[in-house]
């Protein structure tokens, strides 16, 4: 089996916010890792990543905020994209003043 691509997306939240959602089945887990996707999530604001989930070869599942990296438990794809947009909702609330 090849790498699949699954989703590829970009949902703007405001003129300058915006997320990138892409997300790969892979043939066997990306080392670090213990599932079979290849992902890459960020919140993008004022041409800034503020924050990103991935799971970077070596590095396994983890998240970057306030220029943190910490690991994140992966449980399945559905709440990956959940904890993602709850992460949104969360720094929209926290940062923006609109």
């Amino acid at each position: 089996m090849k790498a699949r691509l699954l989703i590829r997306d970009r949902i703007e939240f405001a003129d300058d916010a915006v997320a990138h959602i892409t997300v790969w089945k892979v043939p066997r887990p990306v080392n670090g890792s213990q599932h079979n996707y290849k992902y890459r999530l960020a919140y993008v604001v004022d041409g800034e990543c503020v924050f990103r989930y991935d799971n970077e070869a070596g590095k396994g599942d983890h998240r970057h905020w306030n220029h943190e990296e910490t690991c994140y438990l992966f449980v399945s794809l559905s709440q990956l994209l959940t904890a993602f947009m709850s992460d949104i909702t969360r720094w929209n609330h926290e940062n923006r003043t609109v």
